[in-house]
């Protein structure tokens, strides 16, 4: 059976998203389609409409005869980013709380207590992708594809942002307010989770300013 173009298209978004996430590709890198095309393994076109949608999230911008470059932090974007995302965040997980099925719930229960464990055993990879996994079980779950399209790149960016950083970060703090998060809409207290959801941004935007030690 063969892939159709548009989940190509949605790997490559994947899997580039995740090289800059993590730092493969960092802030201020510039690359060629041909050469990102080889490293990922897919074709240019698939490639094409994954960076297209990258540069609406502002994680790359395309550099006339230069390629395609890695955008930088730009700290009072992203601060004003956090302060949007803590309004699309509790909205998520408020309705996440009344919407996410039987099988949502269990699947956040069993994250809760598996992002805990990485962090208590500082395993910050695991953790990233448990966190991941969290913020699309609970963009599901919310039935909101308005809230969740708006949301999405904003993950990405403090997944990044967190990279960069996270040496003035506690993981465990971390995991604790996402895994509370988590058992909040497990448990279908919608009120619950929305405060929940404050509590880790407050923390985000603490944690964003003690790192670039704007306090």
């Amino acid at each position: 059976m063969t892939t159709s173009p548009e989940s190509l298209s949605d790997q490559a978004y994947e899997l580039v998203e995740r090289m800059i996430v993590t730092l493969e590709l960092p802030p201020g890198s510039v690359f060629s389609e041909g050469d990102l095309s080889k490293r990922v393994g897919i074709g240019r076109t698939p490639l094409r409409e994954a960076l297209q949608r990258l540069s609406s999230d502002r994680l790359v911008v395309a550099v006339p005869r230069r390629g395609i470059l890695v955008t930088e932090i730009n700290v009072s974007e992203y601060l004003s980013m956090l302060e949007t995302r803590m309004v699309l965040d509790r909205l998520i997980a408020e309705q996440a709380a009344r919407r996410a099925t039987p099988e949502e719930r269990r699947e956040l229960r069993e994250i809760a207590t598996s992002i805990v464990e990485a962090s208590l055993n500082e395993d910050s990879g695991a953790f990233m992708k448990l966190d991941m996994t969290c913020d699309r079980i609970l963009e599901k779950a919310s039935r909101n594809p308005y809230a969740y399209q708006a949301v999405t790149s904003m993950h990405a960016h403090c997944r990044r942002f967190w990279s960069v950083h996270q040496h003035h970060a506690s993981l465990l703090e971390s995991a604790q307010l996402h895994a509370t998060i988590m058992k909040m809409v497990a448990n279908g207290d919608s009120e619950g989770a929305g405060a929940a959801s404050d509590a880790l941004l407050n923390y985000l935007i603490t944690f964003t300013r003690t790192a670039l030690d704007l306090d």
